[in-house]
């Protein structure tokens, strides 16, 4: 492929029509909060208890690899981000340094992680959201809570939420990270609390046997167990922070706020995720809330605080609309950069006078739907995984072909190590994309298979049909 089908990709914002320049409104710490809203939420609430079921007391290891696989794509993220400050993520970045073919295979990718992502955040909130609506006795039927499979007909409060992100959205980009930020703050409170209530009770002795199924994958499909087939699925509790860096084109700064946005808030995670993981199995042995699906408040009522646990699942109603806004704005904007680039129909990628996409978000918000209303969460979460470990390796590869072919370029932020930091990202997203469940594995490649062939029946040079169109 020529370089300039390659490198043309990333037009200057002073070269876009107005119809579709998106208005610069965050600072870093609007990005921090964006990306701390995005990490902190349903994993930590919910699959810190998945986790432990796979690895026992083991799962802080499992939390400790996953984070440092993250945090090694987040160092690539924020390098290749302010080298190339455009919306669309990994999606964009594969353009520029592979071309059309491996951007829309990564654009599959991170479609179908966002997609499922908003689904199954959206789905979760809606199990506090039931039960928060039945102790205020304004239940709603379980035909009105569920999806078919699970012997209801639609899940109509999953729906619910999934909408009212996408008027925030759609009243404006600032206005939205604004409330995120407030609502990051509650949802910070509410750790606090379970780790000041948890940690009086803490016992050693919870940490013995402290590895009971081995380090490796291991068991039947479908209940694989050990360090690393837990690490593979509480990595959806990790990778919120790619979500940042779809906000390149909206950033005021993007060379000095991506970076600071993508490594601070990856910290800050890591952190509190370890003192987290390790005051819970601290207060309750891990046998006692490994099948819970808010092991969190199963742990406070466990140990005599049933208050505290009022208060952590009220918080998890009010807060866990902070992930599906993340991860939301990030489907959109993909999409949106997708339609850009005419892989989608261009009318799609245009944005209305405040400076956001309504087309879009409507449209990501229907499609998000579909799946939230209709499938369980069990389905939809570690499907994500595959999707987000696809766009990691893409990111990574691209950071050390960079290196390689443009050495002299300016870079705001530079990776330590790039090749430890690159090596490290790629091959522990391999391994951890081998330690999810096989079926999970089938499914992906399918994806991609499909997404294969419609690239060569529409994609196929649709990008550059789109920019001989618009005169680019």
């Amino acid at each position: 492929m020529k370089n300039w089908n390659v490198r043309k990709v990333v037009v200057s914002r002073e070269d876009m029509p107005e119809e579709h320049r998106l208005k610069q409104s965050l600072s870093w710490p609007h990005l921090v909060a964006l990306g701390v809203g995005a990490i902190v939420g349903t994993g930590i609430l919910t699959l810190i208890g998945v986790g432990a079921g796979k690895a026992g007391p083991a799962v802080i290891l499992s939390f400790a690899i996953a984070g440092i696989i993250c945090a090694a794509a987040a160092l690539a993220y924020a390098e290749v981000a302010t080298m190339i400050p455009a919306a669309g993520s990994a999606y964009t970045y594969s353009y520029y340094t592979f071309g059309e073919l491996i951007a829309w295979m990564i654009g599959v990718a991170l479609i179908l992680e966002y997609t499922l992502v908003v689904s199954a955040v959206a789905v979760g909130w809606s199990g506090y959201a039931a039960g928060f609506l039945q102790w205020i006795h304004l239940g709603l039927p379980n035909a009105l809570i569920q999806g078919p499979e699970l012997g209801g007909v639609i899940n109509l409060p999953a729906i619910f939420i999934i909408w009212v992100v996408a008027g925030l959205l759609i009243a404006g980009t600032r206005e939205s990270a604004t409330l995120n930020a407030i609502l990051v703050v509650i949802k910070m409170a509410a750790l606090a609390l379970f780790i000041a209530v948890a940690l009086p009770v803490f016992n050693a002795d919870h940490f013995h046997p402290f590895m009971p199924f081995g380090f490796p994958k291991t068991g039947a499909s479908g209940s694989e167990v050990g360090v690393m087939a837990a690490a593979a699925i509480i990595f959806f509790a990790f990778y919120g922070f790619d979500a940042i860096a779809t906000a390149a084109e909206e950033a005021k700064n993007p060379s000095r706020d991506l970076a600071i946005g993508i490594v601070g808030s990856m910290v800050v995670c890591v952190v509190i995720y370890m003192i987290v993981a390790a005051a819970a199995i601290g207060a309750v042995a891990y046998t006692g809330f490994k099948d819970s699906a808010e092991p969190l408040a199963l742990i406070l009522r466990t140990i005599g605080q049933p208050w505290a646990a009022g208060v952590l699942g009220a918080s998890a109603v009010i807060a866990l609309p902070t992930v599906i806004l993340a991860f939301f704005y990030g489907q959109s904007r993909i999409f949106f950069t997708v339609a850009r680039d005419g892989l989608l129909p261009q009318t799609l990628a245009r944005v209305s006078a405040r400076g956001t996409p309504v087309r879009i978000t409507v449209f990501t918000a229907i499609v998000t739907s579909v799946f939230a209303g209709l499938i369980p969460l069990a389905k939809i979460a570690a499907l994500a995984n595959a999707g987000t470990l696809a766009a990691f390796v893409a990111v990574c590869a691209a950071m050390l072909v960079l290196r390689q072919r443009e050495p002299n370029r300016e870079r705001k932020f530079r990776a330590p190590l790039p090749w430890v930091v690159g090596l490290v990202g790629i091959l522990g997203c391999l391994y951890l994309f081998y330690s999810l469940p096989r079926q999970t594995q089938l499914f992906f490649v399918g994806a991609q298979v499909i997404g294969v062939i419609l690239y060569f029946i529409y994609g196929h040079g649709a990008a550059d049909r789109a920019r001989a169109k618009s005169g680019a």
